[in-house]
């Protein structure tokens, strides 16, 4: 059974197919609030588009039929000249390509052949096409670099109840109203106090190279850092409820962050580290 996946490209959901490790990009997805398999077969009855289709296929395909391409090549570019996907398959027995029939069927090409009928449509397209399918294969193959996003979304999440226990609990006691505008990056820095033992802006000192591309401390987290910080947040925001004070506070949070860091690593040396050479800096 195929593997089946999902990208979007410039709003248009794309499937994904994978045939014995093989990926397949569906090229009616790529056209269907266009002219539909009526594009396909347009780009097709092009000289140049079968040149490139059958170059492809002597490369990776010993069984392609190529007397029956020298004949597709010759009729091209003459008004009687029609060509489909099926039967360019099944005339040649080329494997760049794949039609399926049915409710969920269509025209699916290898991702070299399917680029280049997205550098056809347009060479923006194409770029965009280029860019969700490296992304697929990135969160494939680094699954570990696929849950530190969702650990970054989660921490973000947090961050909202933490932020809101600010505002309801420490922000009404603040009578100086400029200073009202700082409590809330003084209980942020509070946490990374206890988790990294420096402020964000003594992490951007320490790592200049990095603050000027637009990181900061949260970005270059290890996915356990992330987990805990999303439990500090949670946590915090409770004890600010409890109207407990702020030395109090960072005690039991400090205690809480080295406790569960240290076992969180012990259990998955892997994610105690994340490389930032994986976000493309």
């Amino acid at each position: 059974m195929s593997k089946k996946e999902r990208i979007t490209v410039q709003g248009i959901e794309i499937t994904v197919i994978s045939e014995k490790n093989i990926d397949y990009i569906c090229l009616t997805d790529m056209v269907k609030a266009q002219e539909g398999e009526d594009h396909i077969r347009n780009w097709m009855r092009n000289r140049n588009t079968l040149e490139y289709l059958g170059a492809w296929e002597m490369l990776h395909n010993p069984a392609f039929k190529g007397v029956e391409f020298d004949t597709f090549l010759h009729e091209a570019g003459s008004n009687r000249f029609n060509m489909t996907p099926r039967k360019w398959i099944e005339t040649t027995d080329a494997i760049g390509m794949i039609s399926q029939s049915g409710r969920n069927g269509g025209t699916y090409a290898h991702k070299d052949i399917a680029f280049e009928f997205g550098s056809w449509l347009s060479p923006v397209f194409k770029l965009y096409l280029i860019t969700e399918y490296q992304r697929l294969k990135e969160a494939e193959n680094n699954p570990v670099l696929g849950e530190w996003n969702v650990k970054r979304v989660l921490s973000k999440v947090n961050y909202t109840l933490h932020t809101d226990a600010v505002r309801d609990f420490i922000v009404p006691k603040i009578d100086v109203e400029r200073e009202k505008a700082y409590a809330y990056a003084d209980e942020a820095d509070m946490l990374n106090l206890a988790l990294w033992s420096c402020t964000a802006k003594q992490w951007r000192e320490a790592n200049p190279e990095y603050a000027k591309k637009g990181l900061n401390i949260r970005d270059t987290a290890s996915i356990n850092e992330l987990v805990v910080l999303a439990n500090l947040e949670s946590f915090n925001a409770e004890l600010l409820k409890r109207d407990m004070d702020k030395p109090t506070r960072y005690a039991c949070l400090h205690e809480m962050a080295e406790r569960q860091l240290t076992r969180l690593n012990a259990i998955d040396a892997q994610k105690g580290f994340r490389k930032l050479e994986a976000k493309k800096l």
